[in-house]
């Protein structure tokens, strides 16, 4: 698991999460997404390189997400690997984020 921030003038700060969001990694992505929220006022998280994720991975999406709402700034996730795409899903939690999710057809 990794996460790189970038952050350009005038754009939000941009997390990329590489690997499992597990039980296992839990703790330490928590650390490394709720540091940086007092910095930016906007942050985007790219769950493109997303392999895995459970029940304590969706936690800290929740958290993050409420974490930002109740310090009146704006977080958007994007880029869904199939892997968050089948929880959210799972979990009817597409519309509790507010951001657009791309469908892929299993056919």
């Amino acid at each position: 698991m990794s996460v790189t921030m970038t952050q350009k003038a005038s754009e939000p700060c941009r997390f990329a999460i590489e690997g499992e969001m597990t039980i296992y990694t839990a703790l330490e992505l928590k650390d490394q997404l709720l540091a940086p929220l007092g910095q930016c006022a906007d942050l985007e998280i790219d769950l493109a390189g997303v392999s895995e994720i459970d029940s304590a991975g969706l936690q800290l999406l929740v958290m993050i997400k409420q974490e930002a709402k109740a310090q009146n700034k704006h977080l958007r996730i994007s880029n869904h690997s199939p892997a968050v795409l089948g929880i959210f899903d799972l979990c009817k939690l597409e519309g509790f984020f507010g951001d657009p999710v791309l469908i892929i057809s299993q056919e």
